[in-house]
């Protein structure tokens, strides 16, 4: 009994790395390609937080799967999967402790 569950932990493991990987790669990519537009945006038209203007995005992301406006080239569990990271490091930003 405990080798099934040290090989579904194996398992487990394995197939977290290989997901979180993927988003790792893609959060990157997309940095690339929109600078850290998320985390420190331009604020040309808004003053808002980068936390809110995550949550704009997550509030955009979740109409358009209620409404089904969703691309076939887009996976939206992904996306929003993404944007909650970012929220994520958003915070962490704002409590980490200057060093």
């Amino acid at each position: 009994m405990a080798i099934d569950f040290e090989v579904k932990q194996t398992e487990f493991a394995k197939d977290l790395n290989q997901v979180l990987d993927g988003l790792e790669a893609l959060l990157l990519a997309k940095n690339r390609k929109y600078g850290d537009s998320a985390l420190n945006p331009a604020q040309t038209f808004s003053s808002a937080s980068p936390i809110e203007l995550i949550n704009v995005r997550l509030d955009d992301k979740l109409s358009r799967i209620r409404n089904r406006q969703t691309d076939e080239d887009e996976d939206v569990e992904i996306d929003l999967i993404g944007y909650l990271i970012l929220k994520q490091i958003a915070k962490h930003r704002i409590t980490r402790k200057p060093t």
